[in-house]
């Protein structure tokens, strides 16, 4: 019997972990690695085909026994842990899927991989991952039929659904909140009109950019990471605009954008959460005195208007409460805390994942603009869309490479799923569990 080794037992994972036992059958049996036990026994749910292995990822001996003993390899870690197990796996020569950016450090590894006769299929998820390959199939299709591709946007934002949207930054929490956080902290380069534009962390959440998606009206986006390294993957060298970029809710960007000039953010600094309170660490970080003033000297101070300063509130960061932390903390560590505890899914909450994509392209003279979008519902805090859009691409891959349906001779190294043998039958199962795109064309 062929063993499934799944990495990582958070929020993104209850649909990879379903799906993988219940198509376990007598083919293989799922082994879920997680430092929390009680994450791993809520996803295994008592199944028959499912082993809980409680260990810390850290622990080499352990993490490499399992890996050895697995047949193919899915991470959902955070990205940075990624490489301890891209570096088992190339030990023992195991496949390994992960819903991550390809970080510079497993790209390093993609001759070893080569040599080594493995695949590596990294941004496997939903963004990365959903986009890359549904992008790929339209672009693919265009070149096809001899069109020529001007211009190409891609949207993506895990949000709130309507339903369940009941606090003044229209967010919560549906994936790793460290994720959340540090959003957009590497700036953001991409192609609009034959020019490459590029903006700072800081520029990135002013901007007032905004589409139009149906059912849901007016999305604020902001372009995200590095847009031009994706041109020649996807086969677009010449294209005049070219970019990637991420929905929140337009109160959200604004919102966002106060926090980030009051510094709240920053990962550097140093604070003594012990018997400090939230709105101490604030006045220290913005320079102001911690008094009945606070508010008032926050608001002078960056010119927030009264909506601005009511996400403030909610968020609790003029509180005299005590931090929930101890010993010295960086103030994006303080800040997580707030996150983690008010954006917080309730049991019963749903969240949305939105997906656009806008091609302009020519045919025999005629511009065609295509539009195609995703809209995915979750069902609870548990079964999210998020968890749903990140693990069920990385399932249904393992899935095929297990039953020998997808052979990776063809892609062995360090991948992102741009290839057909990859997205015809990926998408294909996807639209049977209900992440359809819907195409319109002017």
């Amino acid at each position: 019997m062929l063993t499934v080794l799944i990495a990582g037992a958070g929020k993104s994972s209850a649909h990879l972990i379903d799906y993988m036992l219940s198509n376990a059958k007598q083919k293989w049996r799922v082994v879920v690695m997680d430092a929390n036990p009680e994450m791993v026994a809520e996803k295994l749910n008592g199944h028959p085909k499912g082993e809980a292995a409680v260990i810390d990822i850290m622990d080499e001996q352990a993490r490499q026994q399992l890996v050895k003993n697995a047949d193919i390899v899915l991470s959902l870690m955070p990205p940075h842990l990624h490489y301890l197990l891209a570096k088992d796996c190339l030990k023992f020569k195991k496949n390994l899927i992960t819903s991550s950016y390809v970080s510079d450090e497993i790209k390093a590894l993609d001759a070893e991989a080569r040599k080594a006769g493995i695949t590596m299929m990294c941004e496997m998820g939903l963004d990365p991952g959903i986009d890359h390959m549904s992008a790929n199939a339209i672009i693919h299709g265009v070149q096809r039929i001899a069109g020529t591709i001007q211009s190409f946007k891609s949207y993506c934002g895990g949000l709130v659904a309507p339903e369940s949207d009941d606090n003044p930054w229209h967010y919560k929490i549906s994936w790793n909140p460290r994720n959340i956080v540090l959003a957009g902290k590497q700036g953001a380069v991409w192609l609009e009109n034959g020019k490459q534009h590029e903006a700072k962390y800081e520029q990135l959440f002013s901007a007032s950019k905004k589409i139009k998606v149906a059912e849901l009206g007016s999305l604020s986006y902001y372009p995200n990471r590095d847009s031009l390294k994706y041109l020649e993957l996807y086969s677009l060298p010449d294209i005049k605009t070219f970019v990637r970029a991420t929905l929140r809710h337009p109160a959200f960007m604004k919102g966002w954008d106060l926090v980030i000039k009051a510094g709240l953010v920053n990962e550097e600094d140093k604070f003594h959460a012990d018997n400090s309170s939230y709105a101490d660490w604030t006045a220290k970080v913005v320079g102001v005195a911690n008094d009945d003033k606070l508010r008032e000297q926050f608001k002078k101070k960056f010119g927030a208007d009264e909506k601005e300063m009511k996400q403030m509130d909610w968020l609790g960061l003029f509180d005299n409460r005590r931090i929930n932390g101890v010993g010295q903390l960086s103030s994006a560590d303080i800040l997580q805390t707030l996150l983690e505890e008010r954006w917080k899914m309730k049991a019963l909450d749903k969240d949305m994942v939105v997906m656009q994509h806008q091609i302009d392209y020519e045919r025999k003279g005629v511009l065609v603009k295509l539009t195609s979008s995703m809209i995915v519902t979750g069902d609870n805090r548990q079964y999210s869309a998020m968890s749903k859009t990140v693990g069920l691409p990385m399932a249904i891959l393992a899935k095929k490479i297990l039953l020998q349906e997808i052979s990776t001779k063809n892609f062995t190294g360090v991948q992102i799923p741009v290839m057909p043998e990859v997205y015809v039958p990926v998408l294909k199962e996807l639209k049977k569990n209900g992440i359809e795109f819907i195409e319109i064309i002017d």
